[in-house]
């Protein structure tokens, strides 16, 4: 099959990724064989690429946004039949039995494995997933819209969580890329008052489109002070203008997996009042499957731009540049 690999990590305009021929996998014990139909293009993958997370798996293929169909199910493997579409995400295994597992903080588990990190995903003709760590997909939406919910928007739901955001509140995003336009439908439809502080006039212009009550440049005060704010850009420059902008009792919630360096904060302005700071790790299966029963209730949906899984490595420079809003998806050619 043709796979991407992370042959040299580094700057994705020095290629660091390659198309190769690898062998079709074959499904172990309680895994499925899966051949994928659509996968998105995540901030992670670029950052595995470039080697801000260090690969964990010498050739590693990226890819944790995987709507497939299944083709072979390893022995003891359950819940899916063949032919069935199936969800493949970040999380690719925990052990089940620490604390954290067994408290319903499986996202914190040090056993941990993810998709396109520790194991080869979706940037392939096929891929394999543990039958206990695959999602059950609706009927009625398509591969390419349903992919980017699968890390994006269940990652952002997370974020959203772990925000705090009282009920009709007022919640700022910085950056507005994948994840931030999920997390922003399904705040809105649940009645929040979203306002986005974003780079680049296509991102601006479709949070405008999604019901934004405001939408201003990444380091601009918005119009009011915010319940609680999520960043997805992965920049550290921008948690103290997002303290800043809090109210009182305000929460930050840090969407990402890499951030650059946080500056010094100023404990009077952007801490006090009980102001509080909160980052995300990964997600639980629980967190997915709720978001994608809401994602259907309220009818969240990606804006997404497809490229032939021949060109990711296309893909990803386009992520990184901000060429496109939205979410980029690849699909078989």
């Amino acid at each position: 099959m043709r796979a991407w690999s992370v042959t040299r990590p580094g700057p994705v305009d020095e290629h660091p990724l390659e198309l190769v021929d690898k062998p079709v996998p074959t499904p172990g014990a309680g895994e499925l064989l899966v051949r994928v139909r659509a996968c998105g293009v995540c901030r992670t993958d670029l950052h595995v690429s470039e080697g801000d997370l260090p690969v964990h798996r010498p050739g590693v293929t990226p890819g944790h946004e995987v709507v497939g169909e299944v083709v072979e199910a390893g022995e003891g493997a359950l819940g899916f039949e063949r032919g069935a579409r199936v969800g493949v995400a970040w999380l690719h295994h925990t052990d089940g039995t620490c604390t954290y597992c067994k408290r319903g903080s499986e996202n914190l588990c040090p056993a941990s494995l993810y998709t396109g990190w520790d194991v080869d995903g979706g940037y392939a003709e096929y891929t394999t997933v543990p039958a206990d760590f695959a999602y059950h997909l609706p009927d009625n939406v398509d591969d390419v819209t349903l992919a980017p919910l699968l890390c994006a928007g269940i990652i952002g739901y997370r974020a959203l969580k772990r925000a705090s955001l009282p009920e009709g509140g007022r919640l700022g995003l910085y950056g507005f890329g994948g994840s931030a336009h999920l997390c922003a439908q399904l705040a809105i439809a649940q009645g929040a008052e979203v306002h986005v502080m974003t780079r680049g006039a296509q991102a601006q212009a479709l949070a405008r489109s999604l019901g934004a009550a405001s939408v201003n440049g990444a380091y601009d005060a918005p119009p009011v002070p915010l319940d609680a704010a999520i960043t997805f850009a992965p920049v550290g420059d921008l948690v103290p203008v997002a303290m800043r902008a809090l109210d009182r009792g305000g929460v930050l919630s840090i969407a990402g997996i890499h951030l650059s360096d946080i500056p010094a904060l100023n404990y009077e302005r952007e801490l006090f009042y009980e102001k509080e700071i909160r980052s995300v790790t990964a997600n639980t299966r629980d967190d997915g499957r709720e978001f994608l029963e809401l994602a259907a209730r309220y009818g969240v949906a990606a804006t997404t731009h497809t490229y032939p899984l021949s060109k990711a490595d296309q893909a990803l420079s386009d992520l990184k540049a901000g060429r496109f809003d939205g979410a980029a998806v690849l699909v078989p050619d």
